[in-house]
C-alpha cells in the first residue's frame, strides 16, 4: 500500500474543497485518505472538562460529515478521520507517513481578500512531502468539488532546463499520467546580460530569435529523459520571455494543477518558500503543488 494522502479539515467551505480534491487524488493514486481535524489545547491550567469534550465532539462531527460527503461522491474512496490536540500546522507537519499533504489555501480564519492563510504557507514551506494548496473554488469545479462542463484540463509545471529538478518533473509527469492529461512545460528565460550595453541600446528581432532558439533546444534536450520515462504523457513546451512567476500564472489559467519546486534548507527548520513559489501561491486560481527538493 502506498503512502496515504492527508488533508486538514476545519469545517470551512475552503477546507472541504481541499478535502474533496484530496479524495479524488487518493482514488487516482489507489491509496487511503486521512482527514485530520486539529485543535490546540485550550489555554489555562484549569480547563473545564465539558469544554474539552465539546471541542472533541465538534471535531468528530466535522470529520464524520466530511467522510460521508466524500464517500458519496467517491465510492471507491478509503478514508478515515483523526483528531490532533495541536495547532493545525504542527499536526499536519507531524504526519511523517503522508505521501501528499492537501490544505485549503485558507481555512476558517483570516479576512476577506486574504489569498493564502498562515497554516497553508507554513505547511507548504516546511513539509517533507509535496503539498497541494487548493483554492476555495478550484478552476473547473464548484465548492463541493463537482466538475463543470468546459472545466479545467491539464497539468502545468515550471522547468529550468539548465538545472532540471527530478523530483518536480517526476511529480508533474506522474500527475499528468494519472489524469490522462496533457503536461504543459514552462521555461521562462531572460535576455543575456550582453544583450543591452552602452554600445547596443536595443535588441534586434534576429538576435532575440537566435537566443530563443537556443533556449528551445536546451529545453528539448533537458526534458527528453522524462519524455522517454513517461511515453504515455503528451507534453507541450513553451519558452517565454517573462518573469517565471508571471509565465506560470499565465500558463496555469484553466489548469487542473500547477507544479512548482521548493528548495529545502537544512539551516531553516521552519522551511522557506522561494519568490516564485510564494508569488504563485498568492495569485494562482488553480490548485498548486509545491514539491520539495534538495538540489
Amino acid at each position: 500500500m502506498g503512502h496515504p494522502v492527508l488533508a486538514g479539515v476545519d469545517g470551512s467551505a475552503r477546507s472541504l474543497a481541499a478535502a474533496d480534491w484530496a479524495a479524488r487524488e487518493a482514488v487516482l493514486r489507489g491509496v487511503p485518505l486521512r482527514l485530520v481535524h486539529a485543535f490546540p489545547p485550550l489555554p489555562g491550567d484549569a480547563v473545564p472538562v465539558q469544554a474539552a469534550e465539546t471541542l472533541h465532539l465538534l471535531g468528530e462531527r466535522i470529520l464524520q460529515r466530511a467522510i460521508a460527503g466524500l464517500g458519496a461522491r467517491c465510492p471507491d474512496l478509503r478514508a478515515r478521520g483523526e483528531q490532533a490536540a495541536d495547532a493545525p500546522a504542527v499536526a499536519l507537519l507531524a504526519a511523517s507517513d503522508a505521501g501528499l499533504l492537501v490544505v485549503g489555501a485558507r481555512g476558517s480564519g483570516g479576512f476577506d481578500g486574504l489569498a493564502v492563510g498562515s497554516v497553508a504557507l507554513r505547511v507548504a514551506a516546511a513539509a517533507a512531502c509535496p503539498v497541494v494548496l487548493v483554492p476555495e473554488r478550484p478552476v473547473g469545479g464548484l465548492a463541493d468539488g463537482t466538475r463543470v462542463a468546459g472545466g479545467a484540463t491539464g497539468v502545468v509545471v515550471g522547468f529550468d532546463a539548465y538545472r532540471p529538478v527530478g523530483e518536480v518533473a517526476d511529480f508533474a509527469f506522474t500527475a499528468a499520467r494519472a489524469r490522462g492529461a496533457q503536461l504543459r512545460v514552462i521555461e521562462a528565460w531572460a535576455l543575456p546580460a550582453e544583450a543591452v550595453s552602452p554600445q547596443k541600446l536595443f535588441v534586434t528581432e534576429e538576435d532575440r530569435a537566435t537566443w530563443e532558439d537556443q533556449e528551445v533546444l536546451q529545453l528539448s534536450d533537458a526534458l527528453r529523459p522524462w519524455q522517454d520515462r513517461y511515453p504515455e504523457v503528451t507534453t507541450r513546451t513553451d519558452v517565454v520571455l517573462l518573469h517565471p512567476a508571471e509565465a506560470l500564472l499565465n500558463a496555469s489559467r484553466g489548469a487542473d494543477l500547477l507544479v512548482v519546486g521548493r528548495r529545502t534548507d537544512p539551516q531553516a527548520p521552519e522551511g522557506r518558500l522561494g519568490p516564485v513559489a510564494h508569488a504563485v501561491l498568492h495569485h494562482a486560481r488553480c490548485p498548486v503543488a509545491v514539491v520539495p527538493h534538495a538540489g
